[in-house]
């Protein structure tokens, strides 16, 4: 039994039988184009320069996993500042909302590296290698994946996935690391260089291969519009009041709608959706589709905006209220959350200190009698300035306490660890414990104090041992 044939297509990237259609957009050059190509470019760049540059002597963003420190626009996040990051991914998240409430799918046709990169990189230099639009569609009709023209793009593809990645990767472990990656043999650093190739496999395969379906398939920000739009958000859209109902040739009878059927809205769609059919998860809001149908107007002598900018509210014939539930409550709590992040970072120690109990057995008893606690002092530098940070314990006069680095050193945005011994007589431990304070001061403005609690044997520990021994 034959499976079923679909009636007509049922996605965009698939063909009726369920194989591939590869989209080749026919390129638009309008005023939206002309914009978009320079915003692209600027993108472009930028996206390259920031891990080159520095702000107050650290990277303007180095996301370094490994430390779990998070560097942005000078100040480095420890992991300690859980709070602080939190609130900086919901301020993000919820600027996200309001940008798309207001201006819709933006992000996605203007500025995200998927769009830029595949619409002014990658598939420029195809249309240039293959022949132009009809060069690729020729060479799709053959299925020759093998066509010299074929592989000479994917050669320069993966050169800029090997580009793409070794920027994207200075992101993560910064340009000094990066550069002595490059400089060194593969034997000599063999993890690094599979990060590298694997980052720079994944980038050619999105744009060699899953180009547009990443956008349809693994971006999950086309089925959030449903629930971040709202009928006043601005949307890519085409005027069916204006344009129905659409017939074609020159000859336009009384009553015919300015859409003139010509298909230049669907042949330049990035992801092949046909506008006219309403707002759809697919589209991107790349407006190329505008571009496409002005240049189409403005021959036929029709004024332009058939596709444009526009809402739902406004397409309908009502006015467009910027004043609405989602325009008013997304700032305020854009406000909340970036003044609350704002607020603690200004306020924010300019050292993390953390006292940490030693490694193996809680406590050792001195041939002298005395009750030793080994402690780790951990010191973390918020500051652009390396410092001597000097530790002071009290609660310890009756005893004596050992550091062997004291100062300790911290460089500025580094961490440094050195152990701290206190010896106390058995006389002071109450209940198995006595509390001390941990002092921690750089002599330029900083102090905090940690309190801690030391562990030492039971009151009744000594006449269990002379019980023993007498026995």
């Amino acid at each position: 039994m034959s499976a079923p044939v679909a009636v007509g297509r049922v996605l965009p990237t698939l063909n009726e039988d369920g194989s591939r259609r590869w989209i080749r957009p026919k390129p638009s050059h309008g005023s939206y184009a002309k914009v978009r190509r320079v915003v692209a470019y600027g993108l472009m760049l930028v996206f390259f320069l920031i891990p080159h540059l520095r702000m107050g002597g650290k990277p303007l963003i180095l996301l370094d996993i490994p430390r779990r420190q998070f560097t942005l626009f000078g100040t480095t996040f420890l992991p300690t500042d859980t709070m602080l990051l939190m609130l900086l991914l919901a301020s993000i998240i919820i600027a996200i909302f309001l940008m798309t409430a207001l201006f819709g799918r933006v992000w996605c046709g203007w500025a995200c590296p998927q769009t830029v990169y595949m619409e002014f990189l990658f598939r420029p230099i195809e249309r240039l290698v293959e022949g132009g639009r009809s060069g690729s569609l020729a060479l799709d009709k053959q299925r020759s994946h093998f066509h010299p023209r074929r592989l000479l793009k994917y050669a320069i593809y993966v050169v800029l996935a090997v580009f793409l990645a070794h920027t994207f990767l200075a992101y993560f472990v910064g340009t000094e690391a990066l550069a002595q990656w490059i400089r060194r043999s593969p034997a000599d650093h063999p993890t690094s260089f599979l990060v590298m190739a694997g980052t720079a496999l994944a980038i050619f395969g999105d744009f060699a291969y899953f180009r547009e379906q990443t956008c349809l398939v693994a971006c999950p920000y086309g089925r959030m519009q449903s629930v971040l739009l709202d009928r006043q958000s601005l949307i890519v859209a085409y005027d069916p009041t204006r344009g129905e109902p659409r017939m074609k040739g020159k000859a336009r009878p009384e009553g015919a709608g300015d859409c003139i059927d010509c298909g230049a809205c669907v042949t330049t769609c990035p992801t092949g959706i046909d506008i006219r059919d309403g707002l759809q998860m697919e589209c991107i809001h790349c407006t190329q589709c505008a571009d496409a149908c002005d240049e189409i107007m403005t021959r036929v002598g029709k004024p332009k905006g058939l596709i444009r900018y526009s809402s739902r509210e406004l397409l309908e014939g009502h006015k467009r209220h910027l004043i609405r539930p989602r325009t008013v409550l997304y700032p305020l709590a854009l406000a909340l959350f970036l003044g609350a992040f704002t607020y603690a970072l200004a306020t924010r120690d300019a050292a993390d200190v953390t006292v940490l109990g030693g490694q193996g057995e809680p406590f050792t008893r001195q041939a002298d009698g005395q009750i030793a606690n080994q402690l780790r002092v951990k010191i973390a530098n918020r500051t652009h300035e390396d410092h001597d940070y000097r530790i002071e314990v009290a609660g310890a006069t009756d005893g004596s306490v050992v550091v062997p680095q004291n100062p300790l050193r911290v460089a500025s945005g580094q961490s440094a660890e050195t152990p701290l011994f206190v010896l106390l007589p058995r006389s002071v431990f109450h209940d198995g414990e006595h509390r001390v304070t941990v002092r921690v001061s750089d002599g330029a403005g900083f102090s905090t104090t940690v309190a801690y609690r030391l562990v030492g044997p039971e009151d009744d520990d000594d006449d269990h041992g002379r019980e023993r021994r007498e026995q």
